[in-house]
């Protein structure tokens, strides 16, 4: 049987901008406005500027790379979505469904009619068919499907804002405008996966049973995903623990100016990882090298698959012999270029108001800086190291057990800003600490800096600020 590739999601590629962005001074939302004509030939660079952002945005909410031939062609998805009264199987997935795996819906896709029907209790949310208007309108974050010209669902692919973008609520909790770029907390990765009808090329490519694969996925939990785990396969957390090895998703906003943003350090910058995840992690058609990936006894099940000379997919979901190009068209390699450019165009965002002391962020700020010792790593607006932003496990005293998961044993230093987007599950990768508090009592003791209670709860308050 040809080898079939690992089938898993992970989206920490760049997100999108949540509704103005503000580039060289110019408001972008969509279509470019207060900029004339004569000013885009008069200034190229602010031009091709916009027309990257515009072209990334697109990419990152709408081009599935071609994953479809995975989710759909292999694994089914589609089916399971439709449920058997539409030609799947199963009862299908109703909206209601949908919001609880941690799906979210884009409003403005919605027409109005159609939303006023919804907020009059007039569409019924516990059918399936519901979900395939949505589908049609384009109005579920990160997910696309293809239907057939009578009108049924052919196939589904998932995009970049599946796990990040969310939206903000406005309609209804998990309807709302789109806010892209922040962490999906809600998103059950696992259970969505375990919902496909054909898990035959997971558990092949694992080496486990249905039972086992589903116990392993549906471990993960919202907001998490083991983005090694078609790699090494390691299900465990450190020490072979019950514990889950996923880790949380990670904000894709405010890389402008950082090298590596993953947990581990070691991988590569942002190019590198959404080319990585594209291929790798949403199963797209393109062709992806890295001979690190060939070490048998770091990645094992990625040694086996060839993952580090991977190219576009022979039929649907197959890979071809690795080292051999196969004449299908690369649909990655050329999007990499604006949806890197995307990525870090996309702004902080700012804290609410009212979910910080801002007199005790004033403090904390000072602590921050100066005995807290936290901007010797954390630095300016930037928010992390400039340069190899890296540090080893002991260095934070933290075991090494997803750090060896990476190229070089070590942690990347995570930018700390618009922490409100990203602390639902928890902090550190695997959400380990539960409160900020527990991060900087973590430190405390680490560096023994002997903060007292009130310099703690300050330090919070700035954090919380940022």
């Amino acid at each position: 049987m040809a080898v079939v590739r690992k089938l898993f999601v992970s989206m920490l590629v760049a997100g999108g901008v949540a509704a103005v962005l503000a580039l060289g001074g110019v408001l972008f939302n969509g279509t470019v406005s207060a900029m004339s004509s004569r000013t885009a030939s008069v200034d190229p660079t602010t031009a091709n500027a916009i027309r990257l952002v515009a072209q990334g945005r697109n990419i990152f909410r709408f081009d599935t790379f071609g994953d479809q031939a995975v989710w759909g062609g292999v694994l089914g998805l589609q089916k399971a979505i439709e449920g058997t009264k539409f030609g799947g199987v199963g009862a299908g997935i109703s909206p209601k469904e949908a919001l609880a795996l941690g799906l979210k819906v884009d409003a403005t896709a919605i027409p109005a009619k159609v939303a006023a029907a919804i907020k009059a209790g007039k569409v019924n949310l516990n059918d399936p068919a519901v979900t395939l208007t949505l589908l049609k309108l384009n109005a579920v974050v990160g997910v696309k499907a293809f239907f057939n010209a009578n009108g049924s669902l052919k196939s589904v692919g998932i995009t970049c804002a599946v796990c990040h973008s969310t939206v903000d609520d406005s309609f209804a909790p998990g309807i709302g405008k789109r806010l892209d770029g922040w962490p999906n907390q809600d998103l059950n990765v696992g259970a969505i996966v375990a919902a496909a009808p054909n898990l035959t090329p997971l558990e092949q490519s694992l080496n486990v049973n249905e039972a086992t694969l589903k116990k392993v996925l549906l471990g993960w939990g919202p907001g998490k995903f083991n983005a090694e785990l078609d790699l090494d396969g390691k299900a465990l957390g450190p020490d072979g623990t019950p514990g889950s090895a996923a880790t949380r998703i990670p904000s894709a906003f405010g890389k402008d100016g950082q090298n590596l943003h993953t947990w581990e350090g070691g991988w590569g910058s942002v190019s590198y990882w959404n080319a990585f995840v594209a291929n790798l992690e949403m199963h797209g058609m393109g062709n992806f090298f890295d001979p690190r990936l060939d070490n048998k006894a770091k990645f094992p099940l990625a040694a086996a698959a060839g993952f580090g000379h991977t190219h576009p997919y022979v039929g649907e979901g197959v890979l071809p012999v690795p080292s051999t190009p196969t004449g299908v068209r690369d649909q990655i390699t050329e999007p990499l270029r604006a949806l890197d450019f995307y990525q870090r165009s996309l702004p902080v965002p700012k804290p609410p108001k009212g979910s910080f002391d801002p007199v005790a962020a004033a403090r904390g700020a000072k602590v921050f800086n100066g005995v807290g010792k936290c901007s010797s790593c954390h630095m300016g607006s930037l928010g992390t190291a400039p340069g190899y932003n890296a540090v080893s496990p002991s260095a934070i005293c933290t075991d090494s057990f997803q750090a060896d998961r990476g190229p070089d044993g070590t942690y990347v230093i995570p930018p700390l800003q618009a922490l409100f987007t990203r602390s639902k599950r928890g902090f550190y990768h695997d959400g380990r600490f539960k409160t900020l508090l527990d991060v900087v009592n973590h430190y405390d003791s680490c560096f023994n800096l002997n903060l007292t209670a009130q310099q703690k709860s300050d330090l919070v308050q700035y954090l919380k600020s940022r």
